[in-house]
């Protein structure tokens, strides 16, 4: 058939529900991002993925000058301390080699003339200082303020920042200002970097409170003496608060802020190391790209798609484990993309879109497990066992419906002599039914017990077959372990009855049964009409199996089995050859045998003999060995007797 002429690809409505079911997620997951608490989720992954390998400050990152509680401490003045006094710092920081000062204090209201002309005389394009913006809101207005420093310092060349920054919705420092006239960015100007702009940028955080160098102010004043030589020498210094007694979120802190690592710690930055942060974002390419709407959908589709492809035969326990191995390659790649090339794309929504796929998929085809289970379990639980019918319900693809062909140990069982038992019983027919029904519970019980499947009930005659619908590799065994099962049962109810018999003054009939095993391909499937149908089976070895139960009669034993159920059944039974016999319906003569549950093998020997013996027509009907036989042997000596007779009336 040319391509032209292929008929196209029909969807399965397995295939047809799953991208229906796909491209749905895809549209739910991809709306979600508009919900508040969906972002913070997206910005908590960030905060995790973002400090997950514990990243440190790069080198020559600035130094922070804290004012902190030994500051205080040496200094011994009240806050705000006179502006000399900084006017003493910039000059000594700037002795030392600093290549840029951040003064992250808002000098906006005027002191003392003297100090605030100290202050500005020490000033110069080398320092920046701090700004401030604020939003007042009342239910009349938002009124927007901008606070700056005094102009006097502004006039003697320093530079205003901007310092402010906005935290998330859940007060957590992530978004970089967005200030063209920033603090950390005017800092970068007047050292001469080059720095990215902040706008959609998020913030790298460089570990906890105090990962940056650190210096105490009273330190700074006098760094010939107190700290490392050449502490300051071409480095960026940002002058802040850095206070310790408000360490943690819930007790807050004055200029402390929650950042991406405080996720791990619980412990506020100080607003100088939050700049230094951003200005270390800035200079070095650090800062992480949001990433946009499109490609955020395009994530998530991606992943829903390969989902998709994961459950698209089949949902089982593996799904489970690949989907879970999946969600944690969506968190390695979401970490390598902050990593390789600062990209933040949140591992949330595909992680949500991936399991959605397959959790739904995998309800469906629950679903459609527990309709077919149901079916199942309807269409077969009169043939088979419960255990057997769970195990089919289970796992579907053990059954095919309609026919097929297989091999099978089929058996047949009936009673003997029971149409003189049903004549003599012709007037109480309630008390002949639970008589069929005493008889055939317990063997139909056995049928069960040892997985086979009872095809029919022929009046007093059961048959059933083993290896359908679900596959047996020990057919045959289980087939003659019934059989000898059976043979038990009927003795422990020939007592009960002889018992129940005495007890009433009724008769006693003894019931006996016959047994035919026979082991060959057959087809078996749901055979009737439309209407109506049984799951049967048909062909030659299960009209052998029925012969060999009417043949046992004749032989004087209650279980006969064909040459290959013998076979197969050899290695956990004593299995005995009786005689070769021509069946009707079948051409030439094929060797029959029986089964007992165990023989000495001294036993099995002289049985073999004596075959080989009646074949070559070597017995006659005074030998000794009928009488050492039946002694070794006692259940064939019925057997025994039979063929003994034959050769006496041979003889005769």
């Amino acid at each position: 058939m040319s391509a032209g002429l292929r008929r196209p690809h029909r969807w399965s409505r397995r295939s047809k529900r799953l991208a229906v079911l796909t491209f749905a997620v895809i549209a739910l997951v991809s709306a979600l991002p508009q919900l508040p608490g969906w972002s913070l989720a997206d910005l908590r992954a960030f905060d995790y993925f973002s400090t997950l390998d514990d990243p440190r400050p790069p080198a020559a990152s600035p130094v922070v000058v804290a004012i902190d509680e030994p500051s205080l401490a040496e200094i011994n003045a009240q806050w705000p301390w006179p502006r000399e006094l900084h006017a003493r710092l910039v000059e000594s920081l700037r002795k030392a080699g600093a290549t840029a000062i951040g003064l992250d204090i808002i000098f906006a209201e005027p002191s003392n003339p003297a100090s605030d002309a100290a202050l500005a005389k020490a000033l110069g394009p080398d320092v920046v200082l701090a700004g401030d913006e604020s939003v007042i809101v009342t239910p009349q207005a938002e009124q927007f303020l901008r606070t700056t420093p005094l102009p006097a310092f502004s006039q003697a060349g320093a530079v205003t920042g901007i310092a402010s920054i906005t935290l998330g919705g859940d007060g957590v420092f992530r978004d970089l200002p967005r200030y063209e006239d920033g603090f950390a960015l005017a800092l970068a100007r007047v050292a001469g970097k080059a720095a990215v702009s902040p706008t959609g940028k998020l913030l790298q955080s460089f570990g906890p409170s105090r990962s940056y160098p650190t210096v105490s102010y009273y330190q700074a004043l006098d760094p010939e003496n107190m700290l490392p030589k050449d502490m300051f020498k071409g480095r960026v210094v940002i002058v802040g608060l850095s206070l310790q007694n408000a360490p943690d979120i819930n007790s807050g802190g004055a200029d402390a802020f929650a950042t991406p690592y405080t996720v791990h710690t619980g412990r506020l930055v100080a607003g100088a190391e939050i700049q230094a942060t951003i200005f270390d974002n800035l200079t070095t390419g650090a800062a992480i790209t949001r990433a946009g709407t499109p490609l955020a959908i395009t994530s998530v589709a991606l992943a829903a798609l390969f989902s998709a492809a994961l459950v698209r035969r089949a949902t089982r326990w593996q799904t489970a484990v690949l989907s879970l191995f999946a969600t944690a390659v969506l968190g390695l790649l979401s970490f390598a993309l902050i990593r390789e090339a600062t990209l933040f794309v949140s591992p949330i929504g595909p992680t949500v879109a991936l399991l959605l796929v397959a959790a739904g998929q995998t309800a469906l085809d629950y679903a459609e497990e527990r309709r077919r289970r149901r079916e199942i379990v309807r269409a077969f639980s009169q043939y088979l066992s419960p255990a057997l019918v769970e195990r089919l319900a289970r796992d579907p693809s053990q059954l095919k419906l309609g026919g097929e062909r297989r091999t099978l140990s089929i058996l047949f069982c009936d009673v003997r002599g029971f149409t003189t038992i049903a004549e003599t019983m012709k007037d109480d027919p309630e008390q002949l039914t639970t008589l069929i029904n005493r008889l055939l519970t317990p063997l139909s019980d056995i049928v069960l017990k040892h997985g086979g499947t009872i095809d029919k009930y022929i009046g007093d005659c059961v048959m059933a077959f083993w290896n359908a619908p679900l596959d047996d590799e020990h057919h045959a065994r289980h087939a003659v372990a019934a059989a000898l099962d059976m043979l038990d049962a009927m003795a422990t109810l020939n007592a009960k009855l002889k018992a129940e018999a005495a007890a009433s003054g009724t008769p006693y009939h003894a019931l006996r049964i016959g047994i035919g095993i026979n082991t060959g391909d057959c087809v078996v499937g749901n055979m009737g009409s439309s209407q109506r149908f049984d799951y049967s089976v048909l062909g030659d070895a299960v009209n052998l199996a029925s012969r060999l139960e009417g043949a046992s009669k004749a032989y004087g034993v209650p279980l006969l089995i064909g040459e290959r159920t013998a076979t197969l059944a050899a290695t956990d039974f004593a299995v005995l050859e009786l005689d070769r016999i021509t069946v009707k319906g079948r051409s030439g003569a094929a060797p029959v045998f029986t089964a007992l549950r165990s023989l000495p093998d001294a036993a099995m020997a002289q049985h073999a003999r004596f075959i080989e013996d009646k074949y070559a027509g070597k017995l006659t009907a005074d030998d000794a060995i009928f009488d050492v036989l039946s002694e070794t042997s006692p259940s064939l000596a019925p057997y025994y007797a039979t063929i003994r007779s034959e050769h006496f009336a041979g003889g005769a």
